[in-house]
């Protein structure tokens, strides 16, 4: 009987682990954390920023800074992504209209940007710096009583720019990108810009261009990847959580370095 009872429990185990096969049941994931989201994520970025995102015209390939940080935190958190480099104020529209899920895009974390977009950690440290013709006479604000100025569309260089205009009476013109704001300054249609002081420094050395820095920089603050407010929120933890991990591992020195930082 003992035995008969051994033969039916072997039966019905055996019959019980058939019925979850099945039913398609799985173990559980040692790391659900880490596991595939199973969807790729639409991520926004300008065109034309060096050294944080920049054509390479060798392979014709987005590389700088933001591309290589959202890459090793995507291999470390295990989601797939397409970057759109579209410029930074379309970058912005996008992910406002909902036709991306986040940016990246060398983007100031700022409170007037918190009321319409949710941000990682900080990941990159830079204020704005005034940029004129490299024989240029002017010194810093003061001497820019007169002139008009040259900014980039939706920045914070052309935030403050607007901020100091009538206090140092001066005028402002908006362009879509760097490059062209650079020419319009090197060209004489504009005294000055105000740009990222980093961005700034590297544009003017690696392209050899007709400008210089003068005085100090303002406004230094963190940059930040960034989602529609409310949206998207797994994506800002995943950055973060990779971001923290790079920055343990060495990975986030190893970019910073590549790149002169």
């Amino acid at each position: 009987m003992k035995n008969l009872k051994k033969i039916v429990a072997i039966v019905l185990a055996v019959l019980m682990a058939a019925s979850l096969i099945a039913c398609g049941a799985k173990p559980e994931a040692e790391d659900p954390a880490a596991a595939n989201t199973g969807k790729k994520y639409i991520i926004a970025s300008d065109n034309a920023f060096a050294p944080f995102e920049y054509l390479d015209t060798e392979t014709n390939e987005y590389v700088g800074i933001d591309m290589d940080i959202l890459a090793a935190i995507a291999e470390d958190q295990k989601f797939d992504y397409e970057v759109q480099n579209v410029g930074f104020d379309a970058a912005l529209n996008q992910v406002q209209s909902g036709q991306a899920d986040a940016v990246i895009a060398g983007m100031t974390i700022t409170d007037e940007r918190k009321l319409t977009f949710d941000f990682s950690d900080g990941y990159f440290d830079a204020g704005q710096i005034l940029v004129v013709p490299a024989d240029s006479d002017i010194q810093g604000v003061e001497d820019l009583k007169g002139t008009n100025v040259a900014v980039k569309i939706s920045t914070q260089g052309a935030d403050y720019a607007q901020s100091i205009a009538a206090e140092y009476g001066f005028e402002v013109t908006t362009y879509e990108d760097s490059p062209t704001m650079y020419q319009a300054v090197i060209q004489g249609t504009n005294s000055a810009c105000f740009e990222d002081d980093p961005v700034a420094r590297y544009s003017i050395q690696s392209q050899s261009l007709a400008l210089k820095v003068v005085g100090d920089v303002v406004n230094a603050k963190p940059y930040g990847f960034a989602a529609k407010l409310g949206e998207n929120a797994e994506l800002i933890s995943m950055f973060n959580a990779g971001l923290a991990n790079i920055k343990a591992n060495g990975v986030y020195d190893q970019i910073l370095e590549k790149y002169g930082y």
